[in-house]
């Protein structure tokens, strides 16, 4: 509350000067477009349901399955100031649905000295059932699991060590260990994705590209014959997701 209340008084100190030199300056939306690769190979769903990727392991495999959320827009003015636009997105590359996201909230146009969003969700918004469009799109994690949402869903086939399709889950979740009744642990596994620095404009479209092939290999080279299914309820397999997860991401360009 107290981003959003400073955001106003420093629109309004903007507005004000701009009144007096008879510039009209109004606050606008930002778009975040979202691609995908392989590597160097571009990735949609027409890619889908067919054994033709290979991680740094080795292990070929298909992807049948891909959507992820992100959320909470950080955008820090040179000025100082600071605007988070509490919203999210659900990015369905299966159903090429949501691949761009327009920001309802507007920023002024200026210089920033970084743009930031969440992979996931914080703890502080990870609240089951708080969002009907996920729980609409069955995203929601199981109490037993630790509640809240999924971050990403990334299924598919690989070859096992004996040349056999087999399935993998790639499912990132907060990591939730309750093994010990009396100790429960929860680890918030979202993180947030620096864009850098940037002038918003009138009409920014920032794209943004993931690379899939980097949630198998760096840091954590992935054996899909030992993590492959039931990783939500692996608390050391999360953390090692979010630790790929850093580097997936990449800002490709930003056009007016």
């Amino acid at each position: 509350m107290k981003k959003i209340l400073f955001l106003s008084l420093f629109s309004i100190v903007l507005l004000s000067c701009s009144e007096d030199n008879d510039v009209n300056i109004e606050p606008a939306s930002i778009t975040l477009n979202f691609s995908h690769t392989w590597q160097d190979t571009e990735v949609t769903n027409a890619d889908f349901n067919e054994i033709k990727f290979t991680n740094a392991n080795g292990e070929q495999l298909s992807i049948e399955r891909l959507r992820y959320v992100i959320s909470e827009i950080t955008l820090t003015h040179e000025s100082g100031v600071v605007t988070t636009i509490n919203e999210h997105n659900l990015v369905d590359v299966t159903n090429a649905e949501n691949l761009s996201f327009v920001t309802s909230a507007g920023v002024l146009p200026g210089k920033y000295s970084s743009v930031v969003f969440r992979f996931g969700l914080s703890n502080d918004y990870n609240i089951e059932a708080a969002y009907q469009d996920l729980n609409t799109a069955n995203f929601s994690v199981p109490e037993a699991q630790g509640g809240g949402y999924h971050f990403i869903q990334l299924d598919g086939k690989y070859l096992d060590s004996n040349n056999a399709e087999a399935p993998f889950n790639y499912h990132m979740i907060k990591a939730f260990d309750n093994s010990d009744p009396n100790n429960v642990v929860i680890q918030d596994t979202s993180f947030q994705v620096n864009l850098g620095a940037m002038t918003v404009g009138s009409n920014t479209q920032l794209n943004i590209q993931m690379d899939l092939y980097e949630w198998f290999s760096n840091p954590n080279q992935w054996d899909l014959n030992q993590l492959n299914t039931n990783l939500m309820t692996n608390f050391d397999a999360q953390i090692l997701m979010n630790q790929n997860g850093r580097s997936v991401f990449s800002l490709v360009s930003v056009t007016q």
